[in-house]
């Protein structure tokens, strides 16, 4: 039985989601990472960590952002103003579930940095008023630009990020697939696999200006679910990284950096295991719980097909009223409860079930609303403080 990490329940940011990350990487689990689109799929995420004692991650895409913003909202900072307002969503109803939740926005690409922008600037604000930032971390996915670019802006944005203590994770090497508008079904299959040079490259980049990072790393990941054999996964490679670093950086640490798995979907047990066992401390899952979303819905229309063909009429009588079946409330619940199920699934598969006891709040007693202005004196203080490390993480104090 895993110790749990100390650390509060609901979202967490700076040293305490440091403190989970590393707990999952020194206990040998993953937390799950579950694209969102809606408040009924975030909280089915949630719900799913309660259920499991588990951490969970509810990350958001560029065009998650956008549909949360409403399909007709066509301002092209839509997809930013839906990424926020996911964020205040479940910062809001996260304590009820009694577990950590990390806010995670996802892939951006080149042509995306606008959105990143515009998440940035939110966490700016947020952070101003109430001492923390809106997100926890956010990634950058620059993997179709070439490494030196890559980093250089990975660069540069971490070092905007490090102030606020935001988690970055990016990506070198790409992962297969299409997703969100980026298709790389027909790259070459050799950039599929990154490099251990590749790796320690960003590491030793990005730690100069702090310890708050993650690679995504690419070993054959494709976004999807494909037949058995259409995908050759090697996870045995990230062992590979870790030895490198290690024997770069002299240390005694056997898994030295963050990394992250990508493209989970449809992977076996045995190749999540070996990525969790060489580091990974994040899987996203996306394809698997849209489908049991959309499950759920088509086995409860299968189930009362002959109530929901009309408001009025049905087997127990030609009057008799339909509501009670045709009501959202009803059916979108049923996809809740299957993406509840489906998420729960990857929490086992990646052992992160049992590891964070639920502190569910007794009735009554969680707060309405969970914002205050922090205090400006205190909020100062801190930005100071960050300012401080940040200048002597990069002198190697």
């Amino acid at each position: 039985m895993v110790t749990a990490c100390d650390v509060h329940p609901g979202v967490v940011t700076g040293d305490d989601l440091l403190k989970l990350l590393k707990h999952a990487k020194d206990n040998g689990y993953a937390i799950p990472a579950f694209n969102c689109t809606t408040t009924s799929t975030c909280n089915a995420a949630m719900e799913a960590g309660k259920k499991m004692n588990s951490p969970v991650i509810i990350q958001i895409s560029n065009g998650g952002g956008a549909y949360f913003a409403g399909k007709s909202t066509k301002d092209p900072n839509a997809a930013a103003a839906g990424a926020v307002s996911m964020a205040l969503h479940v910062r809001q109803m996260a304590p009820y579930y009694g577990i950590p939740v990390v806010l995670h926005s996802d892939h951006c690409a080149k042509k995306l940095l606008p959105w990143f922008d515009g998440m940035i600037e939110a966490n700016e604000a947020y952070f101003k008023q109430y001492g923390e930032p809106l997100y926890s971390s956010h990634m950058l996915d620059l993997s179709e630009e070439p490494d030196e670019e890559n980093i250089a802006i990975c660069v540069k944005y971490f070092e905007r990020l490090v102030k606020m203590k935001i988690w970055l994770e990016m990506e070198i090497g790409i992962t297969g697939g299409e997703e969100d508008g980026v298709n790389n079904e027909d790259i070459d299959p050799e950039k599929l696999y990154t490099t251990p040079e590749q790796v320690y490259a960003v590491y030793e980049a990005l730690s100069k200006i702090g310890d708050m990072f993650s690679i995504a790393a690419a070993f054959g990941n494709v976004h999807g679910v494909y037949k058995p054999g259409n995908v050759s996964l090697q996870p045995e490679r990230l062992g590979k990284h870790q030895a490198y670093a290690k024997e770069k950086l002299g240390t005694d640490e056997e898994k030295p950096i963050y990394l992250v798995m990508h493209g989970g979907s449809g992977s076996t047990d045995e190749e999540i295991a070996t990525a969790v066992k060489n580091g990974v401390v994040k899987m996203n899952i996306d394809t698997d719980t849209q489908w049991a979303y959309w499950d759920g819905l088509r086995a409860f229309e299968a189930d009362k097909h002959d109530y929901l063909q009309g408001q009025i009429g049905n087997p127990t009588g030609a009057d008799k009223p339909n509501k009670k079946f045709y009501d959202p409330r009803v059916w979108l619940r049923k996809a809740e409860e299957a993406m509840v199920e489906r998420c729960s699934l990857s929490m086992e598969k990646l052992s992160s079930k049992d590891t964070y006891p639920a502190k569910v709040p007794e009735a009554g007693t969680a707060p309405i609303f969970n914002f205050k202005p922090a205090n400006p004196v205190a909020t100062a203080a801190t930005q100071g403080m960050n300012a401080i490390k940040g200048a002597m993480h990069k002198v190697g104090l």
